[in-house]
């Protein structure tokens, strides 16, 4: 629509059969463009025919890793199992269970403490650990 035309331009005969003919052509031309494709049912995997292709560039994909170590079988795997079974049972029985510290005070004090700490030593921009100088 317009402003000085003074009229409603859009739904005029003229521009209803404009907007007809485009829809005609895209309704013809749509399903004869889907006809140009290839096929993909004779195509072979190019990765089976070639092989891998040392292209000289870093990294090459194309090249399959080699193995770092050969795998287990069966009966060393299971072996393994039973091992680590074996040191963890072992371990069990040692008292490997989480046991209160000895000294409940001292660590008390410094979880009081240690934040404070911690505070005045990037505050000072000075670390102990890399500068023996620091305090």
């Amino acid at each position: 629509m317009t402003i000085n035309a003074g009229g409603t331009h859009f739904l005029g005969a003229g521009s209803i059969c404009r907007i007809a003919l485009v829809a005609g052509l895209v309704g013809v031309l749509l399903p004869v463009g889907g006809c140009t494709s290839t096929s993909t049912n004779n195509a072979t995997p190019t990765a089976l025919t070639e092989g891998p292709i040392d292209t000289g560039s870093y990294p090459n994909l194309n090249v399959p890793p080699k193995v770092a170590a050969k795998q287990f079988t069966k009966e060393e795997t299971a072996a393994k199992l039973a091992q680590l079974k074996a040191d963890q049972q072992a371990q069990a029985g040692k008292g490997g269970a989480a046991k209160a510290p000895a000294n409940q005070a001292a660590l008390n004090t410094l979880a009081r403490t240690h934040g404070s700490d911690t505070l005045k030593q990037i505050e000072a921009k000075c670390d102990p650990a890399l500068d023996p100088t620091c305090k």
